[in-house]
């Protein structure tokens, strides 16, 4: 199976679930139907999922042409990712879907969708800090941590520069 097409069974299996089926379900739940938007606002509410998502098939295609990999954990890249919005921002990936739930939640006004993106993002902190960090640290090594040092996790700053500072 291409990298693409295992990118895009995971992608729509994990992201997409906690992205757009769960918050769905859960707004359904609620009585909400996803419908054409009905107010500039709701519309506007879509921005912010767009953007998320675009956030995140970029990243994605960053692991398959530049790291030889995909997202999921048990296929990721062979390669450091270092470009791409990855210059700037250690998780980029997560941002983005990070990004689509609070569009939802603008766009039904459903405060459990909230709750929801509030715990989704501390789960992805515990497992970026106890696992996705310790693993990055042990495969790739002194270039994981010169890009640890340069490129903040959670704020985008200052783009990676492969080349160590000047003394």
């Amino acid at each position: 199976m291409t990298l693409f097409l295992k990118s895009l069974v995971f992608s729509v299996l994990v992201p997409g679930s906690v992205g757009l089926w769960i918050p769905l379900w859960v707004a359904a739940r609620g009585g909400a139907v996803l419908a054409f938007p009905s107010s500039p606002a709701q519309g506007a509410a879509l921005i912010p999922v767009a953007v998320g998502a675009a956030i995140y098939l970029w990243c994605a295609w960053d692991f398959a042409v530049r790291g030889r990999g995909t997202p999921a954990p048990i296929d990721a890249p062979k390669v450091l990712v270092v470009q791409g919005l990855y210059r700037y921002v250690r998780n980029p990936m997560y941002l983005g879907i990070g990004l689509v739930i609070p569009g939802w939640w603008l766009y039904f006004r459903m405060n459990d969708l909230l709750i929801y993106g509030a715990a989704v993002m501390m789960v992805v902190q515990l497992f970026v800090l106890f696992y996705e960090e310790p693993h990055l640290r042990r495969l790739f090594g002194e270039p994981y941590e010169r890009y640890c040092g340069q490129v903040r996790r959670w704020i985008p700053g200052k783009p990676f520069s492969e080349r160590p500072p000047a003394a």
